[in-house]
């Protein structure tokens, strides 16, 4: 049942949103002021804001910057549901546990606990002793489900990795030998370039470099292009392919103990010998989410190793009769839905 307290909460998470693909490695985050009239009656809002970009304000300073100055004696009668704890700790910017405590919330609202070690806890313990009301655990699986890449790489210490491919109606991802053969509509390749805009980085293997010579950006989307990264085991790739052109950051994963090439501009290599590896490096470079876009041996081997988190498949009209098999999807179906002339499968890890 959506109760007051919930809506307004799902209100501040949607306001999070707005900040994916601009915030990582931090979470995104979304905050509603809510001036309240007793005895669990809501008034109106007062200010709400989001984190829009890594490095600037966050979700809290911009919801009390939004509030006008006429309204500034109300807060100490009203709620902030903020989607995430506040931080307590001084980072590129200054806590915001001290704002709400400078402004004098009355209330502080929210779904998740923050898991980074240089928080957890604390900004509610700030809070609390400062004799402000602390409420936790409205909307606790949505909120998880907004930052899962960033709950992913503090608790599990890799990326968020989403497997991605399209396949024809008789289960193939590709023609004989390789052979690139349009599938998805030209709607469902303009959504892949708005997925590419949200995540971190995008990784294909050796076979798709080689046959299909992607550029792997957000050329039909507004938005920045992830990093990419290529999995050349044996350095055998041409660097007359686009993605050596230097034209966004470039990162070329080997295996130990070859003579590796002399970096050139945004393009930079580094040795990986087993998928968990790979995924560490990543980690260590604060890369939070990968786009794996195949093909399908390397789709296969995420799969297998059980190093994924969620599919996005999309499902073409169209046959083939032969050629490159479109791996087995697993997990739980979460949503289906028509993306023009395809439909899109989406699948997450139990």
């Amino acid at each position: 049942m959506n109760t007051p307290n919930s809506l307004i909460m799902r209100r501040a998470l949607d306001l999070a949103t707005l900040g994916r693909g601009h915030v990582s490695p931090n979470p995104m985050v979304g905050c509603v002021i809510v001036h309240d009239l007793g005895e669990g009656a809501t008034g109106r809002i007062l200010g709400e804001g989001w984190h829009q970009q890594y490095g600037g304000p966050h979700a809290e300073v911009n919801a009390v910057r939004a509030v006008l100055p006429a309204d500034e004696a109300l807060l100490p009668q009203s709620t902030a549901y903020v989607t995430l704890e506040p931080c307590s700790h001084w980072g590129k910017t200054p806590p915001c546990a001290d704002l709400l405590i400078q402004k004098q919330l009355g209330r502080v609202v929210c779904c998740n606990d923050d898991p980074n070690p240089l928080v957890a806890g604390k900004g509610f313990e700030k809070l609390r002793d400062a004799g402000i009301e602390v409420i936790t655990g409205l909307l606790t699986d949505e909120g998880r489900l907004l930052n899962a890449r960033f709950f992913t790489a503090i608790e599990q210490q890799r990326p968020y990795v989403i497997l991605k491919w399209a396949e024809t109606a008789d289960g193939f991802m590709g023609g004989p030998g390789a052979t690139p053969v349009p599938i998805s509509g030209p709607l469902a390749g303009r959504l892949v370039h708005r997925w590419r805009s949200e995540e971190d980085a995008i990784l294909v293997g050796t076979t798709t470099a080689r046959h299909d010579n992607p550029r792997l950006n957000t050329r039909l989307w507004p938005g920045r292009s992830p990093v990419r990264v290529v999995l050349d085991r044996t350095l055998a790739l041409l660097t007359t392919l686009h993605l050596f052109d230097g034209t966004q950051p470039t990162l070329v994963y080997h295996r130990s103990g070859l003579d590796v090439p002399v970096a050139s501009e945004n393009v930079s290599y580094a040795a990986a010998d087993s998928l968990p590896d790979l995924l560490t490096d990543l980690h260590e470079r604060r890369i939070q989410s990968v786009l794996v876009e195949g093909g399908a041996q390397v789709l296969g081997t995420f799969l297998d190793a059980g190093l994924w988190d969620e599919i996005r498949q999309f499902r073409s009209m169209q046959t083939l009769g032969q050629g490159v098999a479109a791996p087995t999807a697993r997990g739980t179906l979460v949503s289906r839905e028509q993306v023009g002339t395809d439909e899109l499968w989406t699948w997450r890890r139990a």
